[in-house]
């Protein structure tokens, strides 16, 4: 088992944090958006983001395989313990060419399919939400204090359940969904924020009837875990990651219980 502690924890929000100061610094100019080849859109800010976390990564005393959205040919494969460091250097970059902020840098450590530590910051809104085993999960705000995290628990009876939803991939399975849950309000956001929001106990389910990549989960998921929430696909099994040459998700729920 990989040694988790605070100072590895510690590493890579540095490298997340850097990783923010360069998307900002394109996020104040103008900038180009390219189409990469499933149409997704790609800025600078995804490569230099990409550049700085791989080469912080790459430094760090225990060296694990790196999957990242902006490198997929590159990964080498899960190592011999079951282990690879799964990164989005810029998730939301819809939310990021719109300019609303709501765009976040993503690294989690996967091990045995399952993720052991993660980091989420958001740059533009000066947030970041960090979390390894054992650890706790907490959130850090503009002045570097962070304060302990936890999901709210199951909405009582009567009371009306808090959904948080995409901001820019709405998905026609989710009024059957929502209809099957009841009363309810919903909240919009973008990016990997959505779960952040669930650990950190303002939301109670964000459910996911709609395409992702496990780079867009495997860090906010740490941190839901660590909060005491859960994810799991519609059939209620926990979402994996162990096998990362299957690079979508299946639809899944955030749970805040």
């Amino acid at each position: 088992m990989t040694e988790i502690n605070q100072t590895l924890l510690d590493a890579v929000e540095r490298i997340a944090y850097e990783a923010g100061d360069a998307i900002m610094s394109i996020y104040a100019c103008d900038f180009s958006v390219e189409k990469k080849a499933d149409k997704s859109p790609l800025t600078e800010a995804d490569k230099a983001a990409h550049t700085i976390i791989v080469r912080g990564l790459q430094a760090l005393p225990e060296q694990f395989p790196i999957l990242s959205e902006e490198d997929v040919e590159g990964f080498t494969g899960v190592d011999a313990n079951g282990r690879y460091w799964l990164v989005d250097p810029l998730d939301g970059t819809k939310e990021f060419i719109k300019r609303n902020d709501e765009f976040t840098v993503n690294i989690a450590l996967i091990e045995n399919g399952k993720p052991v530590l993660g980091v989420v910051t958001a740059p533009a809104l000066e947030v970041g939400y960090v979390a390894a085993r054992g650890l706790g999960a907490f959130k850090v705000e503009a002045d570097g204090s962070r304060k302990a995290i936890s999901v709210a628990g199951k909405p009582k009876a009567g009371v009306s359940w808090r959904v948080v939803g995409s901001r820019s991939h709405p998905s026609p399975d989710l009024s059957a969904w929502l209809e099957q849950l009841g009363e309810h309000t919903m909240l919009p956001m973008g990016s990997s924020l959505k779960m952040c929001i669930i650990a950190e106990g303002f939301a109670d389910a964000y459910p996911r009837l709609g395409p992702t990549c496990l780079w867009d989960t495997g860090a906010a998921h740490a941190v839901v875990l660590e909060a005491g929430g859960r994810v799991e696909t519609l059939e209620g099994t926990a979402l994996s990651y162990a096998n990362p040459s299957e690079k979508l998700n299946p639809y899944f729920v955030v749970w805040g219980h």
